[in-house]
């Protein structure tokens, strides 16, 4: 007998948060940066993404490495007035 499906948890929270301006930012990643106390994108302006990675992974075991991607496309979008597009995607930050 097949088990019933269970509904995925919604993370509401960072789904509204600002930081979901980012073009190409993941929930998860938000949800990362909110845990550390940065909810404004400003707020990222100045930080080093792999100091912010290490924070993230003192939470957080399990986090993927390649999660540092985000904090880094994150932290030059916070950076830059006009950023370029292209730089606007995790891949480029690999």
């Amino acid at each position: 007998m097949l088990e019933p499906r269970r509904k995925k948890k919604v993370d509401y929270e960072a789904l509204n948060a600002p930081l979901m301006q980012i073009p190409r930012m993941s929930v998860e990643a938000t949800r990362n940066l909110l845990d550390l106390g940065i909810r404004e994108v400003f707020e990222l302006q100045g930080r080093a993404p792999e100091v912010l990675f290490e924070e993230a992974l003192q939470k957080n075991d399990s986090l993927p490495m390649d999660r540092v991607r985000f904090f880094r496309m994150a932290v030059y979008f916070a950076e830059t007035t006009n950023p370029d597009p292209q730089q606007l995607h995790p891949d480029y930050w690999a």
